[in-house]
């Protein structure tokens, strides 16, 4: 629900004049940490506050002189696609004494930083906040020293906020931490290789992954690969271990399966705390069964690349609210650190997460395992959960027998993901005891009669298969009512799941209308948004949105970057890129913040030539002042007159004698290739999900020897809303619907534009009604967030 305009909180009223922020980082470095300090400087130079670099973490805070160096705007151009932290990040044993805070507190008062925003991860936050604790004893020292002579007054209390950069993603309070999934992207794109050469040669490949007190790496990317085996810290395998994998193993070469992968993370542990390395699992699986098994270590290869778009969108959200609780902390309020929670950015009470963090290796070290796994967070204990449903086969004497039979379907254009989301459909059905079939080429395909029993098996290597392997229609139902109801009386068909865009959700309302029709159509209904445009109601995501903005920021920039060393390396480009989503502007709006755009055409915020001559006008001054290169994208329905080829045109014009421009129309690569780890876990868990919701109806609804589900519930919508995954009956969704256009009425991405036109230095107004609650970690969450969709 809307806030009405009164009542909401606007950051113009914040002001940073008179204020001083440094910003470092510090520990490990991890993808995203620059996009994270571009940030903080581009909005706390917005509010009018000075803004300082920490080059070299906390040991430039230490040495001062030019490790300390006021930041521009321009300073922090072009560090959005860089990997690692341009500023410098060093371990610094000096810091951890007395002597080394005092020093460092002279350094930051003698240029005015009383606002200090620390990136890094709980060692360095704890740091911190150790050195707010005692920043007036250092400071009443320095002036018994007669370092310093000035009034105290204005500097009488220091403010941190933090942010977890790390790629373990192993800080409690946060659901991700900046740097992990693009970690995983390197991960998986590894696997994905290895997977071509271990069936050519049917091998078995162990694969080592960073993670020395956390499992979250080894864990995610078992699931994202569906990989045979996977050792974690936190819950370390019941004693017999080895024969339970052999086993294993082997039977999944039995059916006919050419390749095994096992991930080992750095730190796993036996029940008495053994060290499982990757050799020992190789050596093992050799031993056991002969297998032709190599070893793969990742290393550090985690750590480098460039930042995925999650990384990008989730550390520049963090600066922005890092920079406003910089602004509206006072004196009694204690550090805080700014976390991901659902798909919201929350502030919690930094000690408050650093102790939770400290408590999971606590139970760790006392072996107490299952408790480990609930502290490390319910997004954690629910991949583990889901990974063993999806991994381990029961044998058949063990599953349950229902007796009902369950069709799972996409339908609209294809979207990465959607065979992952198909794969655990399939499992966990299995899993439940129900018959699962397969409808090939959506609504078109089952009023054909295109539908097969699929079994355990047949999903196999599935997870990373890009498009739809079932084949997907944009046929819609209604026309074809009566044929698909023969079908499910043929098939005795009792559940329907369907994964699919905006064509999906108008289908499952035409099916639940029809219901007073055909009878046959009283049945549980779930649809699973899936589409690169996610502009299905009822969800703030969809299944292949995240797929298709990492191509968008990797299109723009491949593309971008060889042009531009093409040309003469002096010459000013801009370049105008049109991007997919119909009528929706989620891509354009959210790519372009991933990758730093200077404007963006949509259709939900209308524009005029007053305003793209103002945006010429703008870029142009940029241009000749401070940056190379511009970026405007366009959303391909955002108005029927202010075409691409016209922006194309207008800027050319515009900026002759400035710069020139170069055009791209990105098209259908931004719906191909291997889905990103992101939808690759989202699939799978919103479907786990909606498979347990599916056998739960099926047994309520079940009377004298049929199914019969007739009520608005029964057929749902599984969407991620704010903080949760929330089941919604399609119908209710009508009212939210703008069928037109085919969007949703209110879209929650639409109050990140703000924050895109900051970063771009344009003026305006940014809704911080969210902001500003201090929350905290050890509060219950929804039980939704079972299934949390942050990985």
């Amino acid at each position: 629900m809307a806030q009405p305009d009164s009542k909401k909180i606007f950051f113009e009223n914040l002001s940073g004049a008179g204020k001083a922020i440094a910003v470092l980082t510090s520990g490990g470095d991890a993808q995203g940490m620059n996009a994270a300090v571009r940030a903080v400087v581009r909005m706390g130079l917005y509010v009018g506050a000075k803004v300082y670099f920490i080059h070299e973490g906390y040991q430039g805070m230490v040495d001062g002189g030019d490790n300390i160096k006021e930041a521009s705007w321009e300073s922090v151009s072009s560090m959005l696609q860089v990997g690692g932290t341009v500023i410098g990040s060093a371990r610094c044993k000096e810091f951890r004494t007395h002597e080394g805070r005092l020093k460092a507190a002279h350094n930051l008062v003698q240029r005015g930083i009383t606002n200090l925003c620390v990136i890094g991860g709980d060692g360095s936050l704890t740091g911190a906040n150790l050195f707010r604790e005692e920043w007036s004893e250092l400071l009443g020292e320095l002036v018994k020293k007669g370092m310093l002579s000035l009034s105290l007054s204005k500097y009488s209390a220091l403010h941190i906020v933090g942010m977890v950069g790390s790629i373990d993603n192993d800080f409690c309070g946060t659901d991700m931490t900046i740097g992990t999934d693009s970690a995983l992207h390197r991960i998986i794109e590894v696997v994905d290789a290895i997977m071509t050469t271990a069936q050519s040669h049917q091998r078995t490949f162990v694969l080592e992954v960073m993670g020395r007190h956390c499992g979250y790496l080894a864990l995610v990317s078992a699931l994202a690969c569906g990989a045979d085996w996977v050792l974690i810290p936190e819950m370390p395998p019941e004693d017999g271990w080895e024969d339970k994998m052999c086993q294993k193993l082997s039977a999944t070469r039995s059916r006919g399966t050419r390749l095994n992968i096992i991930i080992v993370a750095e730190g796993a542990l036996d029940r008495h705390g053994k060290p499982i390395t990757s050799s020992y699992v190789k050596d093992l699986v050799v031993k056991c069964l002969g297998f032709d098994t190599r070893v793969t270590i990742l290393g550090h290869v985690q750590r480098g690349g460039t930042p995925s778009a999650f990384d990008r969108i989730l550390a520049s959200r963090m600066g922005v609210e890092a920079v406003l609780a910089l602004l509206e902390t006072t004196a009694n309020t204690p550090a805080c650190v700014v976390s991901l929670y659902g798909n919201q950015s929350v502030r919690l009470p930094l000690m408050e997460c650093v102790q939770m963090t400290q408590e999971v290796q606590k139970a760790m070290d006392e072996k107490r395992f299952e408790e480990a796994v609930k502290l490390r967070g319910r997004s954690f204990e629910n991949n583990l959960k889901t990974y063993k449903l999806l991994a381990h086969r029961k044998p058949e004497s063990e599953l349950p027998s229902s007796n009902f039979n369950v069709a799972v379907l996409n339908v609209g254009a294809p979207a990465a993901g959607m065979n992952a989301a198909v794969r655990s459909a399939v499992r966990v059905g299995i899993s439940e005891g129900h018959k699962m079939f397969a409808v090939s080429d959506g609504f078109e395909g089952f009023y054909k009669g295109q539908i097969k029993e699929i079994k355990w098996a047949d999903v196999g290597g599935w997870t990373g298969q890009g498009g739809s392997l079932l084949g997907t229609k944009r046929t819609l139902p209604a026309k074809h009512l009566e044929k698909i109801a023969e079908q499910m009386r043929k098939h005795n068909i009792n559940a329907l799941l369907v994964i699919g865009g905006f064509e999906a959700f108008e289908s499952l309302l035409q099916l639940y209308e029809a219901r007073g029709t055909y009878e046959e159509l009283c049945i549980p209904m779930c649809m699973l948004p899936a589409t690169i445009s996610n502009n299905v109601p009822g969800t703030d995501l969809s299944i292949g949105a995240d797929t298709a903005l990492n191509a968008i920021v990797e299109l723009l920039w491949s593309t971008c970057d060889r042009i531009k060393q093409s040309a003469s390396g002096t010459k000013r480009r801009v370049f105008i890129i049109e991007t997919m989503g119909g009528y929706c502007g989620y891509l354009a709006s959210v790519g372009g913040l991933a990758a730093g755009a200077d404007a963006v055409y949509i259709y939900e915020e209308p524009f005029d030539i007053k305003d793209l001559q103002a945006n010429v006008e703008h870029l142009t001054e940029k241009m000749k002042t401070t940056i190379q290169r511009g970026l405007v994208l366009r959303n391909e329905n955002s108005n029927d007159n202010y075409t691409t080829d016209f922006i194309y045109q207008l800027y050319s014009e515009e900026g002759r004698g400035v710069f020139d421009c170069r055009k791209n129309v990105l098209g259908h690569m931004q719906q191909g290739g291997a889905p990103s780890p992101f939808d690759r876990n989202f699939g799978t868990k919103i479907s786990a999900k909606a498979m347990q919701w599916i056998s739960k109806k099926l047994v309520e609804t079940f009377r004298n020897g049929r199914v019969f589900a007739n009520t608005e519930d029964s057929c749902c919508l599984l969407g991620m809303r704010r903080r949760a995954l929330v089941f919604q009956p399609v119908v209710q969704l009508k009212d939210e619907t703008d069928f037109v256009h085919r969007i949703p009425k209110e879209q929650w991405w639409l109050k990140l534009r703000p924050l895109m036109k900051i970063l771009a230095k344009y003026k305006t107004s940014y809704d911080v009604s969210d902001s500003g609650q201090l929350e905290h970690v050890v509060r219950l969450r929804p039980t939704e967030l079972e299934a949390s969709v942050a990985m």
